[in-house]
């Protein structure tokens, strides 16, 4: 029974890293690109750089401050295209995912996406997924003018949603991620698949850490709104 249950009016998705397991893919489309262009790399602090960020905002880290927009457009339509030639045909969802969403679902609870991913990756893996009628709303990285860690892309997507940023809850997976999740006043889940629930604990301001989406409830979400998050 989940008539008592305390939920959120809204919840809004990350997409790589929290529905899809789509990051290893990201590290490849960097790291073959820095390989054809000659520009070094640290492969182990990879990861905290390019994961997160929309890719107009580490361009000009690896590659410099002069790049033009266009030459940035165009560095941009290389990797993304490669992306999604690389992970189309190994798109599944997290583990505990369907089923979550299915829940949700059933209960009534609007769902969204919100992600700093160009639209053409968004709808794409959306759709690969199988999971597009799940959502009112996907927001991406094409629809806002300052990338996360600023709260824009989680502001807007709850003004489309029609729900006050307090009532929604936002599973993250990143640095920046979560912090844009809580400067919009969001309670934020974070999942432990692409940094350590260590890392995350030590420093996010998440509400609740979870290994995976196996561990995620319709009970989880009411422990989180009644007051009882926790990190495990």
């Amino acid at each position: 029974m989940t008539q008592n249950l305390i939920l959120p009016a809204a919840i809004i998705f990350d997409m790589d890293g929290v529905l899809v397991d789509s990051n290893p893919f990201h590290l490849r489309k960097w790291i073959d690109l820095f390989q054809a262009h000659g520009v070094p790399f640290d492969e182990r602090e990879l990861p905290r750089i390019v994961l997160g960020p929309p890719n107009e905002v580490t361009f000009p880290l690896y590659l410099g401050e002069g790049l033009t927009r266009e030459q940035m457009r165009e560095l941009s339509e290389e990797l993304e295209e490669n992306f999604r030639r690389a992970i189309g045909p190994h798109a599944r969802a997290f583990p505990g995912v369907q089923r979550f969403v299915e829940a949700c679902h059933a209960e009534g609870i609007t769902m969204a996406v919100a992600s700093a991913a160009i639209g053409k990756n968004v709808h794409f893996l959306i759709s690969a997924l199988g999971l597009r009628h799940y959502f009112r709303e996907m927001m991406t990285g094409d629809e806002v003018s300052r990338p996360k860690p600023d709260p824009e892309i989680y502001l807007k997507t709850a003004q489309k949603l029609k729900v006050s940023p307090a009532a929604c809850a936002v599973f993250e997976d990143s640095f920046v991620g979560i912090e844009a999740a809580k400067c919009a006043g969001m309670k934020c889940v974070a999942i432990a698949s692409t940094f350590s629930a260590e890392d995350l604990g030590r420093e996010t301001r998440a509400d609740l850490i979870l290994h995976s989406f196996e561990a995620v409830s319709l009970q989880t979400l009411h422990a989180l709104f009644n007051g009882a998050g926790h990190k495990l």
